[in-house]
């Protein structure tokens, strides 16, 4: 059976994190949705039903019976059997949206669904970006049952020094943890393959770190925070996710924020995530295009993939970076800072297309994945429509 994953009407809620990849390959807790629901469902036959744009790196459903199905929330044991046993024809509803659905993708259409069955229990569901940090925790807890559930974990090192519930600490083959201390009393720690925590860490959970990721000397960690694979993190940080590939390897804090792919912070980039007055913080919605209230204390950074700070950035409580972003200039940039900015300021002239193509050519090199005609063609369309 053909998974096919559905943006729905979340894609543009999720900017800027969205405008590189499907809701579905968004990270957090320890996996991203897509895996997430592959490993539920035993399933790794995948399309995806998302922006046109984006269509020819993730592949589009082929015509054909399928399950049509909404990534971005965590089920309960009840609902993911109630989508496994759904027979064709039948979907599932959740606060009046569709999350579910056997249906045959040659002639889509929800006027194929011929029975609705409403989801009654309460679920976990991810609206926007600052809902991937503040439910990060839960969906830790959820992927680290769904990972290391019959396995056996590495041994701790007697190096490090240890508090908390070892059944709660999971080490993957091949992963490096040398004299630090690991606190799982506040949270499950992953450590994941080949990933390495360097001397001198601290690290307090819930906290996971991804395949062939680092915490660099002295690492502050806080939960609740994901680090993707192929990520070198330093300094502190405090209930961030980085969806993977970015390096913040230097000393400087960040806290309650989301990071794509394929940005670097520079030495002593500091973000903010409480404002003076202790008073909700705001963030851009690409949506409505306005700063909306967010309900929320702390709120920190929204980056788009392959945006870049430089030394000694000072980054606004609240700010929301587009895609491929250079900022450099003295002082503290916008809010806002828009797609391919050259500075970080508003009317700033744009990083040119081809210049973007060199730099992420040359950062990608260094984890060995290549920079595709897609991945170009993808970066050009928000270049151009953005």
């Amino acid at each position: 059976m053909q998974l096919v994953f559905s943006d729905a009407q979340y894609w543009e809620d999720f900017l800027p994190l969205t405008f590189t990849r499907p809701v579905a390959e968004m990270r957090c807790g320890i996996l991203t949705f897509s895996e997430r629901w592959q490993r539920i469902l035993d399933n790794t036959e995948i399309s995806y039903f998302s922006e046109n744009y984006l269509q020819q790196k993730f592949k589009n459903p082929e015509e054909r019976e399928s399950l049509f199905l909404v990534t971005n929330f965590l089920p309960t044991e009840n609902v993911i059997q109630q989508i496994k046993e759904l027979k064709q024809g039948e979907a599932l509803v959740y606060e009046d949206e569709l999350v579910a659905a056997k249906i045959n993708m040659k002639d889509f259409s929800l006027h194929q669904i011929e029975k609705m069955t409403d989801i009654k229990e309460e679920l976990i569901f991810f609206k926007k970006p600052t809902d991937l940090f503040t439910y990060n925790h839960q969906a830790i807890d959820f992927d680290f049952e769904l990972l290391t559930k019959d396995r056996t974990s590495q041994e701790l090192s007697s190096t490090n020094g240890f508090l908390g519930d070892k059944k709660d600490l999971f080490i993957e083959e091949g992963a490096e943890v040398e004299f630090s201390t690991i606190n799982t009393k506040t949270g499950k720690i992953y450590i994941g393959k080949n990933a390495e925590v360097m001397e001198g860490c601290n690290l307090r959970g819930p906290v996971t770190l991804g395949e062939n990721s680092k915490f660099n000397l002295g690492s502050k960690i806080y939960g609740a925070t994901t680090i993707g694979p192929h990520c070198k993190v330093g300094g502190e940080v405090n209930n961030i996710i980085i969806f993977g590939y970015s390096s913040k390897g230097h000393d400087g804090f960040i806290g309650n924020s989301v990071i794509g792919e394929w940005c670097n912070f520079g030495a002593d980039t500091n973000s903010s995530n409480l404002k003076n007055n202790y008073g909700h913080v705001r963030l851009w919605n690409y949506r409505t295009k306005v700063f909306e209230d967010t309900g929320l204390q702390f709120a920190g950074l929204i980056m788009g993939d392959h945006s870049k700070t430089a030394i000694n950035t000072q980054l606004n409580t609240g700010t929301v970076v587009g895609v491929a972003s250079n900022i450099f200039k003295e002082g503290f940039p916008p809010n806002l800072i828009e797609n391919f900015s050259w500075g970080g300021f508003k009317g700033d002239e744009k990083f040119k297309l081809d210049k973007a193509y060199e730099v992420a050519e040359k950062a990608m090199a260094r984890r060995k994945v290549p920079l595709t005609d897609d991945d170009k063609a993808i970066l050009k369309y928000v270049f151009e429509m953005y």
